[in-house]
């Protein structure tokens, strides 16, 4: 069992793959070559499944962030005898023209031990355990390194001490001077590769002044975001870009499983994947905080992936693999404790098959989003976007299982109505780009007919708010989505009835937003769940839009006020002790930051706060 903070961890990315690092300078999660891959260190998950270690023994304090403009850990560890610098980075691959992140990941982990005060001794522990702890690899020991031999994959550790082996685990201790270091790195390689090279010292540091480089022209050619908040909002665009699959355009929701929303609990899933409701609003996110060129890439993907099935009478598969792939089958890890006893450890996600039909609006919002930048659309991706209107025109008034995944039994939930209805709007609005025209007289129907049916049947007068779904008086934070997707100006009587009853009825003591109360909902599951970060950001943001600037900005501090150290959040945050939760950083919460924060921040100056963000 791990009981390491969630909060107590950072991100590495080569925008392929992800870890996770310690405050103590331990990797306790890797996965390679792809997000979604099987881990090599999994102590996050279970303190047999594998870590790696580099800590300075007699340690007093110790600070860490990240370098300017970077995804790039540094920590400063001060001893008793000295003071040393460790630098942490996932190495980004050769650049490419008009991308500074590079044409393609080395897989490797970069680790740099800098003394730069007296002396200070370091002891580290090599721990590989690929495929999440089951296997105990043979490790060799080589001229400047290690090979290591296990699995479908081969890993050789570079570093130039002495190493001592004890069966599947390498440590060494090195005493370093001021102005000595140590540069130290993990590659890895495909079986049928052979080995990967041991990297010289030089080598190493050329690779980490490189990607500290690559990370810094990135942000300052594509982060232009001015207004409250920017180091946030800056951040959280690096963060979102450390998510993304490269050779796709992909956006995994987070880059871990199975952490929980509840400890001990059994609410623990699988986020390595790429949601397709996540699309608009990212690229909102993205085009403030980043540029278009991502957001471009992201629909590219997401139109190549769901382009199948609707032809054939299937819905809209709601989440996908980085690469596109359909199939997301969810198992059981067993020998894993998982993250403080909290079980099943999960790999896979079994509501890629779910029926959730929000997510036509969220296709069709993120091309009407990127409309000036798609540029001429292809003759497939032209009737994808037709298909898609005309699946939610014909297919909103079915039941489904809703934007929180419910495993209980399908309703008939207001937030996916209101997305067929962002479906149908935006196609109406795109229908010359798509070719669609002829279709427009049978869109407007069933746009007027949607609507319709959510504000009679969606408001209850009982609970003085839209509710949940059809016919109930249960509050749901996904209504305050109604005034920011433009159903419904947020100075409506509703909307501003509904904002009030959820932040004084849907908040824990903190003032921070609950998706929905659990007890209210059959969503299959035991167990309680924290407070969730993007729902409050989403009132902040429908606060913003009805003008309550001041009221915005509070809640917008509350949420924002449970980053960790190194400007991260996780999906969730625990109601009794204000620790982090969930699975760990999820874009999300990342994504609701930005699109709040612009809100206030238009808001602040006069404009539109829902206004465009080209």
């Amino acid at each position: 069992m791990s009981s390491t903070p969630i909060a107590d961890h950072a991100l590495l990315s080569d925008c392929h793959s992800a870890a996770l690092v310690t405050t103590d300078g331990s990797i306790d999660w890797l996965c390679f070559p792809r997000f979604d891959s099987p881990s090599v260190f999994g102590r996050v998950l279970d303190a047999a499944a594998g870590h790696w270690s580099i800590a300075a023994l007699d340690e007093i304090e110790r600070e860490r962030r990240y370098l300017d403009g970077t995804m790039v850990l540094e920590t400063t560890v001060r001893t008793a005898t000295g003071v040393a610098r460790l630098t942490d980075a996932m190495a980004l691959g050769a650049e490419r023209e008009g991308h500074d992140l590079g044409l393609g990941a080395p897989g490797m982990v970069l680790r740099d031990i800098e003394v730069v005060e007296g002396e200070v001794a370091f002891e580290m522990v090599f721990a590989p355990r690929p495929e999440y702890g089951l296997i105990h690899p043979l490790l060799t020991v080589v001229d400047g390194g290690v090979f290591v031999r296990g699995g479908a994959h081969l890993l050789a550790l570079s570093f130039p001490v002495r190493v001592d082996i004890d069966g599947a685990t390498a440590t060494s201790r090195v005493h370093l001077h001021e102005g000595e270091r140590v540069s130290t790195a993990l590659h890895h390689q495909p079986l049928e590769d052979g080995p990967p090279t041991i990297e010289r010292p030089d080598e190493i540091e050329g690779r980490l002044s490189g990607t500290v480089d690559a990370w810094r022209r990135w942000s300052s050619v594509h982060q232009a975001y001015e207004g409250p908040w920017s180091d946030l909002v800056y951040h959280s665009g690096r963060v979102l870009q450390a998510l993304m699959y490269q050779p796709t355009g992909a956006i995994v929701a987070a880059p871990t499983t199975s952490l929980p929303e509840q400890i001990g609990g059994e609410r623990n899933w699988d986020y390595r994947f790429a949601w397709v409701r996540d699309a608009s609003f990212t690229l909102d996110a993205l085009w403030v905080a980043a540029c278009p060129d991502e957001a471009h890439k992201f629909f590219s993907w997401m139109s190549g992936a769901v382009a199948s099935g609707l032809d054939l009478g299937r819905d809209l598969q709601i989440m996908f693999g980085v690469g596109g792939e359909h199939d997301l089958s969810e198992r059981e890890l067993p020998h894993l404790a998982g993250w403080r006893d909290s079980r099943p450890v999960r790999v896979g996600n079994g509501a890629w098959s779910q029926r959730q039909l929000d997510v036509y609006g969220e296709l069709l919002g993120a091309a009407h989003r990127l409309r000036s930048y798609l540029g001429s659309l292809d003759d497939s991706a032209k009737r994808l976007l037709r298909a898609v209107a005309d699946a939610a025109s014909e297919r909103w008034e079915s039941v489904d299982h809703g934007i929180w995944e419910v495993r209980g039994e399908p309703r008939h939930f207001l937030y996916s109505k209101l997305m067929c209805w962002v479906a149908v709007d935006r196609a109406i609005e795109l229908s010359r780009t798509i070719d669609g025209a002829d279709r427009v007289p049978s869109w407007t129907a069933a746009r007027r007919e949607i609507r319709e049916a959510i504000l009679r049947d969606g408001w209850s007068e009982q609970a003085g708010a839209f509710t949940q779904s059809f016919g109930d008086e249960h509050l749901d934070a996904s209504a305050l989505v109604m005034p920011i997707v433009g159903f419904l100006p947020a100075d409506d009587a509703r909307v501003l009835a509904t904002i009030d009853a959820i932040e004084q009825r849907l908040t824990d003591e903190r003032g921070l937003v609950y998706r929905y109360r659990v007890q209210e909902t059959d969503d299959g599951l035991e167990g309680e769940e924290g407070s969730f970060l993007l729902c409050t950001f989403w009132l902040a943001e429908a606060l913003a839009l009805a003008g309550e600037g001041d009221r915005a900005a509070a809640v917008f501090e509350r949420a924002a006020a449970h980053v960790n150290d190194v400007g991260l959040m996780s999906e969730e945050v625990d109601a009794s002790s204000g620790e982090l939760l969930g699975n760990f950083p999820q874009a999300f919460s990342h994504v609701g930051l930005i699109n709040a924060a612009w809100a206030i921040a238009r808001l602040e100056v006069g404009l539109d706060p829902g206004g465009p963000k080209s």
